[in-house]
C-alpha cells in the first residue's frame, strides 16, 4: 500500500499520510502532508505521474564494465564459453575499455565488421563473435541494467553467409582417392576419414596420446582444446604397424633432395599438395581436405542417429554447429516415406473410390 499513516512510539497515527513506492528499481518514500486520504493519493498519483514524465537521467558505463558484467551474469554459462570470454576481449580492447556504452553507434558497428574482416576470418564468425554478441551485450544493457543505449539497425551490419557445405565421399570416391594416395600417406588420409579429425589434428597427433589399453586417443583442436576420442577396432589396426620413426604419428619418406630416403612428420603445406593432385588424378570434382570431417560425421550420424554422439566425435561446443549434418537424418526419412509411396498414389486412390461406389450401388 503505497499512502499509509505512520504509526508514533506511542502507538498512536500521525495526522498526515505518507508515502511508500518503488518505480524504476528506485524507492520513494515521505509525507504528502496531507490530512486527507483522498488528497494524499491525489498527491501520490500526481509524484508517479512527474516520475514518469521527467527525463530519465542516464547511467554511464565504460566497455570494461560492461564486458565483464555481460561476462558474470551470461556470458560464462554459454556453451561455448571460452570462445565468448575471447571475443569479448576483442570488443572491449578495439572499442576502448573507456568508452560508454551509451554512446556506441552504428559508425562503430561497422569499423568493427571491417576491422573483423580484415582479420579474414569468415562472414559466419564475424556475425557471431562481433555483431550478434556486441548486440546481446547492447540489449542487455538497455533491459536489464536500464542503461540508454543508441537505435542501431542491426541487420544492416550483419555479413550474408555461405549455404552450409556438407561434402560426403562415396564409397565409390573414397577408394578412388585412396587409390591415388601415396603409400605412406595413406594412412592419414584413412584415419581422418575414419574419426573425423581436422587436418591439423591429424598432423599434430603423437605417439603419447594414444592410450592403447584403454584404447583412445586424444587430439588437440581448435582454441588449443583437447577431446579424447574412443579408438575403435579399425583405427587401432590402422596405426598399430606405422613405424615409430618420430613423436608425430604420421610421418613420410623423403624422395627427393639431400634428405631423399628419411622419414620425416608429414607438413601441412606438403599435405595439401598431394592432397589436391590426388584428388585431380582420381577425377573427383570438389573435394577438400575437411571434406573427409563431413564424411565421418555423417556416417556416424546415419549409424547412429544421434546428433549429440556426432558433436561429441566433432569436438563441437554448440550443438547448432552440428545440426549441419541433420539432413542425414531427414533423407533417411524421406526415403522411408518413398518406400511407402506408391500405396498412395492416384490409381490406389482410384481403386479405393470405385470399392466405396460399387458398395453404395
Amino acid at each position: 500500500m503505497s499512502v499509509y499513516k505512520r504509526k508514533r512510539k506511542d502507538g498512536s497515527s500521525e495526522e498526515t499520510y505518507s508515502y511508500d513506492f518503488v518505480r524504476q528499481g528506485v524507492r520513494y518514500t515521505g509525507s504528502t502532508e496531507e490530512t486527507s486520504l483522498r488528497a494524499a493519493e491525489r498527491f501520490v498519483k500526481d509524484l508517479k505521474r512527474r516520475i514518469r514524465d521527467a527525463p530519465r537521467q542516464r547511467d554511464f558505463m565504460t566497455m570494461e564494465a560492461a564486458c565483464v558484467r555481460f561476462w558474470e551474469e551470461v556470458g560464462q554459462y554459454h556453451a561455448g564459453a571460452e570462445t565468448t570470454l575471447t571475443d569479448l576481449g576483442r570488443l572491449r580492447d578495439r572499442l576502448g575499455g573507456s568508452k560508454d556504452i551509451s554512446q556506441i553507434d552504428g559508425r562503430d558497428v561497422a569499423k568493427l565488421v571491417a576491422k573483423r574482416r580484415g582479420d579474414g576470418v569468415a562472414p559466419g564468425t564475424v556475425n557471431r563473435g562481433t555483431t550478434k554478441l556486441l548486440r546481446h551485450l547492447l540489449s542487455r544493457a538497455r533491459d536489464v541494467w536500464q542503461i540508454d543505449v543508441q537505435r542501431i539497425e542491426w541487420g544492416r551490419h550483419l555479413l550474408k553467409e555461405p549455404q552450409e557445405r556438407v561434402r560426403e565421399l562415396s564409397e565409390a570416391e573414397e577408394a578412388a582417392l585412396l587409390a591415388e594416395i601415396r603409400d605412406d600417406l595413406r594412412p592419414l588420409i584413412s584415419f581422418a576419414i575414419l574419426t573425423g579429425c581436422r587436418r591439423q589434428e591429424c598432423l599434430d597427433l603423437e605417439w603419447r596420446h594414444i592410450d592403447w589399453h584403454n584404447r583412445a586417443f586424444r587430439v588437440t583442436g581448435k582454441g588449443d582444446k583437447s577431446r579424447t576420442i574412443p579408438m575403435t577396432q579399425t583405427v587401432r589396426d590402422l596405426l598399430w604397424p606405422l613405424p615409430r620413426a618420430h613423436d608425430r604419428v604420421f610421418t613420410y619418406v623423403v624422395q627427393r633432395g639431400r634428405d631423399a630416403g628419411q622419414r620425416k612428420p608429414v607438413e601441412k603445406e606438403g599435405l595439401k599438395s598431394h592432397f589436391a593432385r590426388a584428388v585431380d588424378r582420381a577425377e573427383i570434382i570438389d573435394l577438400r581436405f575437411h571434406d573427409l570431417r563431413h564424411t565421418a560425421a555423417t556416417r556416424l550420424l546415419r549409424s547412429c542417429r544421434d546428433i549429440k554422439t556426432v558433436q561429441r566425435l566433432l569436438g563441437h561446443e554448440d550443438i547448432n554447429t552440428t545440426t549441419k549434418y541433420a539432413h542425414v537424418t531427414d533423407n533417411d526419412l524421406r526415403n522411408a516415406l518413398e518406400s511407402v509411396g506408391p500405396a498412395q498414389s492416384p490409381r490406389a486412390f482410384d481403386q479405393a473410390a470405385n470399392v466405396i461406389e460399387d458398395s453404395r450401388g
